[in-house]
């Protein structure tokens, strides 16, 4: 919009300057049956100057380009070959009206020139009389100029066909309805540049752009294109007149950047490359847009080799057939005609000093795009003439409107070349060429990039890099080594540090660099893995050696308790028998024999049976087995100690039968305990994947709050028996009930002791093997040092199991106490 409102502001100049401006040269014009407008930057304005009134600029007088006063023949020449061929347009001749179109806001004349009828604008709703000639306009160049005239031809779908302007912004048929293109848009050149940055694998980047629409359009479309790529813009700056070369290049070299990328018309592209020589910038990689990416002027300034390595996007050079002809014969005449008539203002030159070989061998970009623009509306207007037997109709009444749908609809070849639009109004044909500026001075295609089908390939070894050796590189930050983890640093992803990923973790660099992705329960690694492996999964199978001796030793301590028992069984009525306890013994061994069962599930694979088996039967019955211990160790010092200073409390225990109150009570409060604990958090099989990452250790999980009362209450039992018997610890001599059970406590609290040791330092499969040993040992110290003593007297020692035996201890042991 504000293009468009830059242009109406200055339609009153136009009066002004047809009175003003005049030009004696019909080089710019041209009459035929059927014009074409054209637009053309032969000169440009380098620097706006203020003005007092309102008044159209004199292009002639501003500096000259003479790659784009190339264009402006190549036009010429097209329409000459055109209005000389019998098959295209036959009968019809095609004129021209090109103007010199070099500013953007002071150039309006030419334009409501090209838009009025006898320099009258007539609005579409008013009868037409006097249709205009023009049916289409060719040009401007840049994208700005573009879009300063483009509103004036939509409005009444003039169709524009451009040669130069790749502003993505005419990609929008709502807002640009006839403007259509025989270049290709920005959006196609920068997924080259994006291309070339992925194969040499340039990560930390600069983007040098024209500080107009043009190179901000590629700008913004750069930055669309690298978001989801591994590259980083690590500096963009608009180039103008005004800008500090010296400091711009010291805040490049501040952030290492080795990768220039220009996006810029060639006339800002020389002051960039000239500034780099003279501050001795070396040692880049420059990538030239397909602007400036084959400019001879450039290409032969003193000292380029000197900044580094320059590749370039570029449309492909595209030999017009009878171009050069065309020029030696347009030069080698004398001037063009001497015919005296009024011109209108910018169709001046000032140019007869030029040699044909310097337009020749000018910059041959956009050659073959203007040169398709132009018989893309021949071929447009042939249709609408329907042309056919050689012949049109002339008759017919051409509208603009009607010439735009037949080029919407173009679909012929030229050149060998396809040339068809899109539904954007954007040109489908083709490739870009890659190109090397050699240190021979020339400029060497190595390379393509295809778009339809895609296709990219780049010659390498053609490149003669400013290494003298291998691709460059342009990184923030060196990639990491295998197994290493990117820690973004800032915000570009470019910038990292390298941390390598711990056990158990594994980097997938091609999904996500940033992150250590965790392996699976079932899964390890060791440091910096790139994978997880299995891990190999560990139990005691019963076919073990060691499981085998210890369920060896469970079955036989079962047969010594039977054996114990029947021994028991037939002495029930010696002393011996009755004072280790009488009918209290057989549940002892008998508990003893039950918990021997928790030793079998100490093997194989866990379930969740197998884990409850494991604990039950152990922890209930050798509750049973303590509290007998800790009733029988209360006897033994009731009888010697308590009963004669308190007769009241043994006369109570024996009415009331307390051992067997106690035993019970320790029982049921157990099982109480267990099936609490058990229903709230039962014994489950568990992976143990801790403490040896490369294995699945098989085992049981205990829940701790759930066997916590269990474990109190074993605890309280144990405490209390060794009180007891410690009591007990000077009776007499033979006597050694209490010492022998001080004893077995003694070595129980050894056995867990151990146990828990090995438990804090090793948690291997065989750690299920020396629970079990600490649970078989637990039984068997109380049947070896307290029922083997007994039997060792009821069957070695008869002598000792009378009743007189027991009465002298006793009543030696009473005499001593007295004394």
């Amino acid at each position: 919009m504000k293009h468009f409102l830059a242009s109406l502001c200055l339609i009153g100049s136009l009066l002004h300057s047809l009175t003003r401006c005049t030009a004696a040269t019909s080089e710019f014009q041209l009459e035929g049956d059927y014009w074409i407008g054209g637009l053309f930057d032969i000169h440009h304005v380098s620097r706006l100057a203020c003005q007092a009134r309102p008044e159209a600029i004199d292009c002639s007088s501003q500096p000259f380009s003479l790659s784009n006063y190339r264009k402006f023949q190549l036009m010429r020449f097209a329409v000459e070959q055109i209005n000389n061929s019998t098959n295209l347009l036959p009968n019809v001749s095609l004129g021209y009206d090109i103007f010199d179109h070099c500013s953007d806001t002071q150039s309006f004349p030419g334009i409501l020139k090209l838009i009025s009828v006898k320099n009258l604008i007539q609005p579409w709703g008013e009868n037409h009389n006097n249709l205009s000639k023009m049916i289409a306009v060719v040009g401007p160049f840049t994208s700005t100029h573009a879009l300063t005239v483009a509103p004036l031809f939509m409005a009444d779908l003039i169709p524009m066909v451009n040669y130069g302007s790749t502003s993505s912004v005419f990609s929008k048929k709502m807002k640009y309805p006839s403007f259509m293109r025989t270049v290709f848009p920005n959006q196609d050149v920068t997924e080259v540049i994006v291309s070339l940055m992925q194969h040499f694998k340039w990560r930390w980047v600069a983007f040098l752009y024209s500080d107009n629409d043009f190179g901000t359009d590629g700008l913004e479309l750069f930055i669309k294109k690298i978001k989801n790529t591994k590259i980083c813009l690590a500096f963009s700056k608009g180039l103008n007149d005004n800008t500090n070369y010296s400091l711009m290049f010291k805040q490049i070299e501040a952030q290492q950047i080795h990768v220039f990328i220009v996006f810029s018309e060639e006339l800002v592209a020389e002051p960039l490359i000239k500034a780099a020589i003279q501050l001795s910038i070396t040692n880049k990689v420059w990538i030239a847009g397909e602007s400036w990416s084959l400019s001879k002027r450039l290409l032969h300034i003193e000292g380029i080799k000197n900044i580094g390595t320059i590749l370039g996007v570029s449309q492909p050079v595209v030999t017009i057939p009878g171009f050069s002809d065309f020029i030696f014969s347009t030069k080698t005449q004398r001037h063009w005609e001497d015919v005296e008539k009024s011109m209108f203002c910018n169709q001046e030159c000032n140019c007869s000093h030029l040699k044909a070989d310097d337009i020749l061998t000018e910059n041959p970009t956009f050659s073959f795009p203007i040169y398709s623009a132009i018989y893309a509306v021949a071929h447009a207007l042939h249709n609408t003439l329907k042309c056919g037997d050689g012949k049109c109709k002339k008759n017919m009444t051409v509208y603009p409107h009607k010439v735009l749908a037949e080029l919407k609809r173009s679909n012929f070849t030229l050149l060998n070349r396809s040339i068809q639009f899109d539904e954007n109004g954007d040109i489908k044909f083709g490739l870009y060429s890659i190109v090397f500026w050699n240190h021979r001075g020339g400029v060497q295609e190595i390379g393509f990039y295809k778009f339809h089908p895609l296709h990219f390939f780049i010659n390498d070894s053609e490149i003669k890099w400013f290494t003298n050796g291998g691709v460059p590189t342009s990184l923030c930050s060196p990639e990491c080594s295998v197994g290493y983890v990117k820690k973004q640093n800032g915000i570009h992803q470019c910038c990292f540090t390298c941390e390598i990923c711990p056990n158990g973790t594994y980097i997938n660099s091609t999904e996500d660099p940033y992150s250590c992705i965790s392996c699976k329960d079932t899964e390890w690694s060791a440091e910096g893995s790139t994978s997880c492996n299995q891990r190999l999964v560990e139990f005691i199978p019963f076919t073990d050696s060691g499981a085998i001796l210890i369920m060896l030793g469970a079955g036989a301590l079962v047969g010594l308790t039977l054996a114990v028992s029947v021994l028991f069984a037939v002495n029930y009525n010696t002393p011996v028998v009755r004072s280790a306890g009488g009918p209290m013994c057989f549940l002892i061994l008998g508990c003893l024999s039950l918990c021997s069962i928790s030793v079998f599930f100490y093997f194989g694979q866990p379930s969740v049976s197998s884990c409850v088996l494991r604990f039950l039967p152990f922890f209930l019955f050798y509750t049973v087995c303590l509290a007998c211990f800790v009733v029988r160790s209360f006897q033994i010092v009731c009888i010697f100690k308590i009963a004669a200073k308190f007769p009241r409390i043994q006369t109570c225990w024996m009415k009331y039968h307390g051992q067997w109150l106690v035993i019970t009570v320790a029982f049921t409060t157990q099982a109480l305990f267990f099936l609490t604990g058990f229903s709230t958090g039962p014994p489950k099989p568990y992976n143990e994947t801790v403490w040896y990452p490369e294995k699945i250790i098989l085992s049981c999980e205990i829940s701790v709050i759930a066997t916590y009362g269990t474990i109190v209450l074993l605890s309280a039992l144990s405490s209390l028996c060794f009180i007891f018997s410690y009591m007990g610890k000077d009776l007499p001599k033979n006597y050694n009930e209490a010492k022998a059970i001080t004893f077995c406590l003694l070595l129980l609290i050894l056995t867990w002791i151990i146990f828990a040791t090995v438990y804090m330092l090793y948690r291997g499969k065989y750690i299920h093997t020396i629970n079990a040993l600490a649970v078989l040992s637990s039984l068997y110290s109380f049947l070896l040092w307290y029922f083997f003593p007994k039997c060792y007297i009821i069957i070695f020692q008869p002598h000792k199991n009378t009743q007189q035996y027991f009465q002298d201890l006793i009543q030696n042991y009473t005499k001593t106490i007295s004394q």
